[in-house]
């Protein structure tokens, strides 16, 4: 049994301490806002905060999520720059299918939260890992834009 600050709670989980974040969001606490892509992070799908850096649960055992601040898409609305985020990804039109959005999300709120204007090179740079197979990256750019605008 380990306790992991997720969204501001402390919260426990009885899961072996080399399961991987993703499952123990999923399975034990039914947080299943954060998705499963690929299982090697290299889709971005799983994309939580880790003291506010963009991390790929889907790898990330529990052990080194432990005493570590954890953000999930479940509670990224309830920021300032999260909350723009989802509100120009509404405006924007941005998700197609949607499953890859929540890991989108999390990363262009990490984006915002350390660069309030970025460039295209500096979103293509901050988005690089996520990948979207329905190819809605103009409407994620335009909704990063979108968001930095309304926070300006």
């Amino acid at each position: 049994m380990v306790t992991l600050n997720i969204n501001g709670e402390a919260l426990p989980v009885d899961v072996d301490a080399s399961t991987p974040l993703l499952w123990a969001l999923r399975d034990a606490l039914g947080m299943t806002g954060t998705k499963y892509g690929c299982g090697v992070a290299a889709c971005g799908a799983c994309t939580v905060h880790i003291n506010g850096v963009p991390t790929r649960s889907c790898m990330t055992p529990i052990s080194a999520a432990v005493g570590q601040k954890i953000t999930t898409i479940e509670a990224i609305g309830s920021g300032r720059v999260g909350k723009a985020v989802q509100d120009a990804w509404i405006a924007q039109d941005v998700a197609q299918c949607g499953y890859c959005q929540s890991g989108q999300i999390m990363s262009a709120t990490a984006l915002l939260e350390r660069n309030k204007n970025p460039s295209d090179a500096d979103i293509d740079v901050a988005m690089a890992g996520n990948l979207c197979r329905c190819g809605t990256y103009q409407r994620i750019r335009s909704a990063i834009h979108a968001a930095a605008k309304s926070l300006a």
